[in-house]
C-alpha cells in the first residue's frame, strides 16, 4: 500500500483525490486533525458517531456471560444454525420474507462484510480488466475503502435535492458497472428508497446483470412507517430466489449492541456459496458466546421497540428545538449549515459539543454545507445539547 500522501488542507476541505490503494483517512481521524489546536470552554459531548449510548439490554448480557464457558470452542465459520435460524425468524417476522439457510450468512457485525465481499466479487466472481462499483455520495466509508483494495472504478452516486437525495446511475454506467451498494436507510442523510424504488434496482440488476447489495442496518430506526428491505422488493418483482440482489443488516442500533457484532448478508444462494467458501479463509468466525447472546438479540422484539421510541423523542426535540425538517428513519440530524468546518470548530470551542463535518463523509464537494448529529443519548442530555447548538444555527 503506498502512503498517504494528500495535503492536510486539501483532505480536510474535502478536495482530495485518492488513487489506486491510496486509502483516505477516516472521517474521525480528519476531524481530530481538524480540532487538535482546539480548546473547548465546556465538557465535551460528542455527536459524531452513530453508537447508541443506551445500555445492552440484560437478557443480551445474559446470555453471553452464562455462555462464556464456550470460549474454549472454535466457531463454525459460517454461523451456527441457532444464530442462522434466529436471523431466518427476524427476516420473517420484520419482513415477512421467507429464506432458506443457503440465502443467509451470519457476520460479525457488517462492516467486514461490507470490505471484504467487494474484494470477493472483484477478485472471484468478475474476472475482468474494469471491474467497476458505485455507491451514493456522500457514503459510509467502508465503501470506498473496499473498493479501493479491490482495485475497482468507482461511480460516485451524488445525493442531492435535485436528485430527492436517490442514488441513480444513467445507461452508460448500468452498462459498465458490477456492483451497487445501496444504502436505506440512508447514513448520513435519512433519506429511503420505496418498494418501488427498490423494485426499480432488482429489475436494473437483473436486465443488466450487475450486483446490488443494501446496506439496512438503519431498518430498525423510524417513526411509523417500517422502511422496506430489497429482499421484499425482490418478491414483488417476481425475483423469488434473489437474484443478483443482497442486504446486510445488524443488531447494533436495533438492540443497542455494537460490540456484540452480529449481522448478516442475505440473498441470491448462487452468489453466497461461493462467497461462503471464501470466507473460511478470512478468519471472521464470530466467537460461540457472541453467537449465543446475538441469538437472543436477534428473536427479541421488544427491547428494540423501547429504543425505537427513544430515537422519536430525539428526532421530535430536533425538530421542535432546531426548528428543521428531520428524517423519521434515522437518528441522525442532517443540518445545513453555511460552512460545515467552520461550524464544526465554533461549536466544539465554545460548547464543547463536536459534530462530523458533511464533507468528511462524501467526495468532490458532497455533503459540505452540511453537520452530521447523532441523537444517541437520553433525551435529557439531547434537549440540552439541542438548546445549546439552536445558538450556533
Amino acid at each position: 500500500m503506498k502512503p498517504l500522501n494528500q495535503n492536510k488542507k486539501q483532505e480536510l476541505e474535502g478536495q482530495e483525490e485518492y488513487s489506486m490503494m491510496d486509502f483516505a483517512p477516516y472521517p474521525f481521524e480528519r476531524l481530530n486533525e481538524l480540532i487538535k489546536e482546539i480548546k473547548p470552554k465546556k465538557d465535551v459531548i460528542k455527536l459524531t458517531i452513530g453508537e447508541p449510548q443506551f445500555d445492552t439490554p440484560k437478557n443480551i448480557q445474559d446470555e453471553l456471560i452464562n455462555n462464556a464457558y464456550l470460549l474454549n470452542k472454535y466457531p463454525a465459520s459460517g454461523g451456527e444454525s441457532y444464530l442462522i435460524d434466529s436471523q431466518i425468524g427476524f427476516i420473517k417476522r420484520r419482513f415477512n420474507v421467507d429464506i432458506a439457510k443457503e440465502q443467509i450468512i451470519p457476520t460479525f457485525g457488517t462492516r467486514e462484510c461490507l470490505f471484504n465481499f467487494p474484494t470477493f466479487v472483484f477478485g472471484v466472481l468478475k474476472d475482468k480488466k474494469n471491474k467497476t462499483m458505485a455507491f451514493p455520495n456522500p457514503f459510509y466509508q467502508i465503501y470506498e475503502g473496499s473498493a479501493i483494495a479491490s482495485g475497482a472504478n468507482i461511480i460516485y452516486m451524488n445525493l442531492d435535492s435535485t436528485n430527492d437525495y436517490k442514488p441513480h446511475l444513467d445507461e452508460k454506467d448500468l452498462k459498465k458497472v458490477d456492483l451497487v451498494i445501496l444504502n436505506s436507510p440512508n447514513n448520513p442523510t435519512g433519506r429511503i428508497l420505496s418498494k418501488s424504488d427498490l423494485e426499480s434496482w432488482v429489475k436494473l440488476a437483473l436486465q443488466y446483470d450487475f450486483i446490488v447489495l443494501n446496506d439496512e442496518c438503519y431498518s430498525e430506526i423510524y417513526e411509523d412507517s417500517k422502511p422496506h428491505s430489497i429482499l421484499e422488493a425482490c418478491i414483488s418483482a417476481s425475483n423469488i430466489g434473489f437474484k443478483n440482489v443482497l442486504c446486510i443488516n445488524s443488531i447494533s442500533k436495533r438492540s443497542s449492541a455494537p460490540g456484540l457484532r452480529s449481522g448478516f448478508i442475505a440473498g441470491d444462494a448462487q452468489i453466497l456459496r461461493p462467497y461462503r467458501l471464501y470466507r473460511t479463509y478470512i478468519g471472521v468466525a464470530c466467537p460461540i458466546p457472541l453467537q449465543k447472546a446475538a441469538v437472543v438479540a436477534w428473536s427479541d422484539d421488544k427491547s428494540p421497540e423501547i429504543f425505537r421510541k427513544k430515537y422519536i423523542k430525539n428526532l421530535a426535540y430536533a425538530r421542535e428545538i432546531l426548528e428543521v425538517d428531520v428524517s423519521p428513519y434515522t437518528f441522525y440530524v442532517w443540518l445545513k449549515v453555511n460552512d460545515d468546518l467552520e461550524f464544526t470548530k465554533k461549536l466544539y470551542e465554545n460548547e464543547g459539543i463536536l459534530v462530523l463535518p458533511g464533507r468528511f463523509l462524501g467526495r468532490k464537494g458532497a455533503g459540505s454545507g452540511n453537520i452530521r448529529l447523532a441523537l444517541v443519548y437520553e433525551e435529557n442530555i439531547i434537549v440540552d445539547v439541542l438548546e445549546r447548538l439552536k445558538k450556533w444555527i
